[in-house]
């Protein structure tokens, strides 16, 4: 593990990373999703891609990176990139789940491989709805100590930053950046995603025009054991 400072928007971040496969000329860069950091990514593709240089990056926030104030994903993308910028690596694969995978189109490397991708819309449970409203209330009457009863569990336990920077993200559509995206992509989905479930793949499948989905079987967390399927269907050369 090793800790890169970057400066975005004047302000100073120290990002956690790591590189595996470092004389590889072709490099990869594994993003995770929320809630998780680099070492979930390393556990499921490590032995894998072995002919590129791995990089394995905890979003700012996460893992053993920092955060000074709440993003978006647009403020998470630019991080990254100066991220990247700082170890002069362009690499020509990302692959990205769930958060990481918006993170990684808005990025807009030429291949890109979306795992459960967040970015698409769906309508919300009715639950989901009523907790929106009585947060708002309690929000209004000044009680924001008690957030983490309505909080969703994906920000349970975290301070209020990034409790900040989940409403900034959450609902973000990124239906018109996938809709533009030109590059190759190649979308992996399990079967049950009760998170992000298969009716968003469908969609982003439908609106990146040169894209490939695999509807596997699984829930969120589906790649975990199949990061030697993936490796196999990322059949195409890379471009630079």
């Amino acid at each position: 593990m090793a800790i890169k400072n970057v400066i975005f928007n004047n302000t100073r971040y120290s990002l956690s990373y790591e590189l595996l496969n470092h004389t590889c000329e072709k490099s990869i860069l594994f993003l995770h999703g929320w809630g998780a950091d680099k070492e979930l990514m390393k556990r499921a593709f490590g032995g894998f891609f072995k002919n590129y240089c791995h990089i394995y990056l905890d979003f700012p926030g996460f893992g053993n990176s920092s955060i000074k104030e709440p993003l978006d994903s647009f403020g998470v993308k630019g991080i990254v990139r100066e991220f990247l910028l700082s170890i002069n690596k362009n690499p020509q694969i990302i692959i990205g789940h769930s958060f990481g995978g918006k993170i990684a189109l808005l990025l807009n490397p030429k291949n890109i491989v979306l795992l459960s991708s967040s970015g698409i819309v769906l309508p919300k449970r009715l639950w989901v709805k009523i907790k929106i409203i009585l947060f708002k209330i309690i929000k209004f009457f000044g009680f924001r100590r008690f957030y983490g009863v309505f909080a969703s569990k994906d920000v349970k336990g975290m301070d209020l930053v990034m409790y900040e920077t989940f409403k900034k993200v959450v609902n973000e559509d990124m239906s018109g950046h996938f809709k533009s995206y030109d590059g190759r992509a190649i979308l992996f989905w399990g079967k049950n995603d009760d998170i992000t479930p298969i009716d968003a793949a469908r969609t982003i499948n439908a609106l990146i025009k040169k894209s490939t989905l695999f509807e596997l079987d699984g829930d969120h967390f589906f790649f975990l054991d199949k990061g030697g399927f993936i490796e196999n269907r990322v059949a195409w050369e890379p471009e630079n």
